[in-house]
């Protein structure tokens, strides 16, 4: 029985998400008020960091038999995750109520999400992580069909669905192996076991491909990048917002845990894999971002190519390396809240500002928001002295200490050409005139976050010390 109460303390946080994620569908049955859904939306964030916070403590903890870990690494992780989906809440209410996707299950199914990414951050079991990432995975499905009037949601949802099935397929498959050649799912037993036995077994390599290659796909990595485009571009907004964020968040946790946790005594194979894809990842994300005209497309080859940096950081193999790769996915969550943030709020009822075009003049309209964007293309060209910058620095850094000295050369390359994209939407909010000239009309409190958000890109880069720490000394007690 005392056991049992320490795992549901343990598990308090996920607990309360899943208790009123339940209680909001229920709720948005019964009452047409939909603000009210809203409210509890947020309160259930703000109740579940608030627990995280309170029960923080820098010991590692251990529930349900040790297939599920609370330490510094899932703690911050799930702070991040609840702030990012807070953030999103504030910027898509309007987006939702003028399309009539202002709906109980719209957050229900965001925070069923948010339950399956702190399932997979505490994961410490490959069924704890399989779990979560499914629970995920299948309400993110439901949301890019949430327009059912749209065909081009519900085709993107079927490419998203049918694809992301194939990766969890090969995931799964990858873990099958693991556990045959081993015997065990925990992750602290996979790597004593591989500490003395031969990590060359190809049965063991033959599963690491496969769990590298379903871990790619979640990340947006190349080859496994083909849904990225579509699914940004199909899915409504406020949802493609959702994919590009703090989901990454999960995806980067589960990494930390399969690969530097589980597989750590296989480190010189999953290097190679990575550092394969970090190339690619970077040299098709830029180039292709160059011929874009959708906005929304342009960010998802942008997301490939910030992919491809955070992958440096995960493939130097190191404790500095994966602090690296955790600030560079911090930096990223935030320049896409407020890339996404900004699209948003350009949007009006019956319209989409998803083109370039949709930005010319930006200036003439709102000089406050074509800053606010200015600093966030800044961002995440990686210009001094926004986090952005540091982000890269760090990740690079990382890598050159690992000894990938021509990598790390071909993506400042890489960078350098990718900055053209960002600076041309610079240029069309400057210099070219207004094709409409329409008032930006949004909330009050969208506005203030939105301005938050980007001056908070600048504010880190300044003054990324902090951050840095944080995610430096998240890892090392985590992976000590």
């Amino acid at each position: 029985m005392q056991n049992i109460q320490i795992d549901l303390i343990t598990a308090l946080p996920e607990l309360i998400v899943l208790f009123m994620a339940m209680f909001i569908l229920l709720t948005g049955l019964f009452t047409k008020n939909k603000i009210i859904i809203y409210g509890l939306a947020q309160f259930t964030l703000f109740a579940a960091a608030f627990f995280i916070v309170g029960t923080f403590t820098s010991a590692v903890g251990y529930a349900f038999t040790g297939m599920f870990v609370d330490d510094t690494l899932s703690d911050v992780l799930k702070l991040m995750i609840l702030l990012g989906t807070s953030m999103m809440f504030v910027y898509t209410r309007q987006y939702m109520q003028l399309r009539n996707l202002f709906r109980g299950e719209y957050y229900a199914l965001v925070l069923f999400g948010v339950l399956g990414m702190m399932i997979m951050t505490s994961g410490q079991s490959m069924l704890t992580i399989y779990m979560g990432l499914e629970l995920l995975s299948l309400c993110l499905y439901s949301l890019v069909a949430l327009d059912r009037d749209n065909a081009q949601s519900s085709e993107a949802a079927m490419k998203y669905f049918v694809l992301g099935a194939l990766a969890s397929g090969m995931l799964l498959y990858g873990m099958s192996m693991v556990y045959g050649m081993t015997g065990s799912l925990n992750l602290a037993e996979i790597t004593s076991v591989l500490q003395e036995a031969n990590p060359k077994n190809p049965v063991m390599i033959l599963g690491l491909v496969f769990i590298v290659a379903g871990l790619a796909f979640k990340f947006g990595a190349v080859p496994f990048q083909m849904w990225v485009p579509d699914v940004y571009q199909g899915a409504p907004t406020s949802i493609t917002m959702l994919i590009g964020s703090v989901p990454k968040f999960a995806a980067f946790a589960i990494a930390i845990r399969l690969l530097a946790q589980g597989l750590q005594p296989m480190v010189a194979d999953w290097q190679d894999m990575l550092l394969i894809m970090a190339v690619m990842s970077i040299a098709i994300g830029n180039i292709t971002a160059i011929a874009q005209t959708n906005l929304k497309r342009m960010l998802a080859y942008s997301t490939i190519s910030h992919i491809g940096f955070l992958l440096f950081g995960l493939m130097s193999g190191s404790l500095n390396g994966y602090a690296s790769s955790m600030f560079y996915i911090s930096a990223y969550v935030l320049m896409t809240l407020a890339g996404f943030g900004m699209i948003l709020l350009l949007s009006r009822k019956g319209f989409e500002a998803e083109n370039l075009d949709d930005l010319k003049g930006l200036n003439q309209r709102s000089p406050w928001a074509a800053f606010l964007m200015l600093i966030t293309m800044f961002s995440m060209a990686g210009v001094p002295p926004t986090i952005g910058f540091y982000a890269k620095f760090t990740v690079l850094q990382a890598a050159l200490q690992a000894g990938y000295i021509w990598a790390v050369v071909f993506a400042v390359l890489m960078a350098v050409i990718g900055a053209f994209y960002y600076l041309r939407i610079v240029k069309l909010m400057y210099f070219d005139a207004p094709q409409d000239n329409s008032a930006i009309n949004a909330p009050i409190d969208m506005k203030f976050m939105l301005s938050i958000n980007a001056i908070g890109l600048l504010a880190l880069g300044l003054m990324p010390q902090t951050l840095m720490n944080i995610c430096a000394a998240a890892i090392a007690r985590s992976l000590q």
